[in-house]
């Protein structure tokens, strides 16, 4: 006897058939990730591309394909800015994106880009299951976004006319810190701030538009900045400037997924954060070599200049961060508990 697709549904209910047909085809799900970063492959390019395209790889073999993603690189898919409200909305899936560009909307967000907070990758792997990490973490979760991959990364300066390793070089300068809090340890050293993503850093420079840049080591790279840094102030050995860059998710996006994928999705994400940390400080060597090779002066702070820079960042952008509401307040406690 030959049964239409009608009379099967209307015989079962439709939930056996959904059954029957097996989670793969009731569940099939596209994810799609957006970052700011230059394309690249599982193996080559900007680590935080592969570690999106290596979540996509993963992700999908342990779902047996019910799950798939797809990666959108160089800001493809929408503006860099865009990102962390899309998200939020669920009108974006995913996204690699540094943390404090969302501080005008976020304020607590703001703490990912922190002057002198954070003084190695040890400490930053720490905050996840620390206090400070929790109270992150409570934050996103109630605006709607849920951290899946926690990355840190080490950054330092590229300058085009002279270095800026100490307070004292500020002065004058025209600087991209990468966050509010890190501009205001510029001001108060004398540097007038430039405001913009890290995949225009290039271009500002190149007009002279910005006498000089702090990022990751690895945007030093993927955005050859080398083809106009004359300085590089490094960050291999240590920094003011640790950014975290974590791979995050849409709580409306995961909330809709069957739990044993949201397992796996948190899973995939852990398991890549030790492959963050290894690539971050990777970088951070291969920065200094490939700026030396290029013929700029490398520098590396020493602990005097760290301690320098960070009673500045106490005294302005800590102070006003922990000023902002009881939120702030309680996450930079949480946060100094671990220096």
């Amino acid at each position: 006897m030959n049964l239409s697709r009608r009379q099967i549904i209307h015989a079962a209910g439709g939930t056996a058939l959904a059954g029957w047909m097996g989670p793969a085809f009731s569940q099939g799900t596209a994810l799609k990730i957006s970052h700011q970063f230059p394309s690249g492959s599982l193996t080559d390019g900007d680590f935080r591309d592969r570690l999106c395209r290596k979540f996509a790889a993963e992700v999908e073999k342990r779902t047996s394909g019910a799950l798939k993603a797809s990666v959108y690189p160089g800001s493809s898919l929408m503006k860099t800015n865009a990102q962390f409200s899309s998200m939020r909305k669920g009108a974006l899936d995913m996204s690699l994106v540094p943390l404090s560009y969302a501080g005008g909307e976020v304020q607590e967000t703001n703490i990912g880009l922190m002057p002198a907070l954070v003084p190695s990758y040890e400490q930053g792997a720490a905050w996840k299951n620390a206090e400070v990490g929790k109270l992150l973490s409570k934050v996103l979760d109630d605006k709607g976004v849920i951290i899946v991959s926690w990355v840190w990364q080490a950054g330092g300066v590229a300058s085009r006319s002279k270095p800026l390793v100490t307070p004292d070089d500020a002065k004058g300068m025209k600087v991209r810190g990468g966050s509010r809090e890190m501009d205001m340890m510029l001001k108060s050293a004398g540097a007038s701030v430039i405001t913009l993503p890290s995949n225009e850093i290039y271009a500002a420079m190149q007009t002279g538009a910005m006498d000089a840049a702090m990022t990751s080591s690895t945007s030093f790279i993927s955005f050859k900045l080398e083809e106009i840094a004359k300085h590089l102030t490094s960050g291999r050995e240590r920094t003011y400037w640790f950014m975290l860059e974590p791979l995050m998710i849409s709580k409306d996006v995961f909330s809709k997924l069957p739990k044993a994928q949201q397992d796996i999705v948190m899973a995939v994400g852990a398991e890549l954060e030790v492959f963050a940390r290894d690539a971050a400080r990777a970088d951070d060597k291969a920065a200094a070599e490939i700026y030396a090779k290029a013929g700029a002066k490398v520098y590396d702070m020493d602990e005097p200049t760290l301690r320098k820079w960070q009673t500045i960042a106490r005294d302005t952008a800590w102070k006003d961060f922990a000023e902002k509401n009881e939120s702030c307040a309680g996450m930079l406690k949480a946060a100094q508990k671990l220096l």
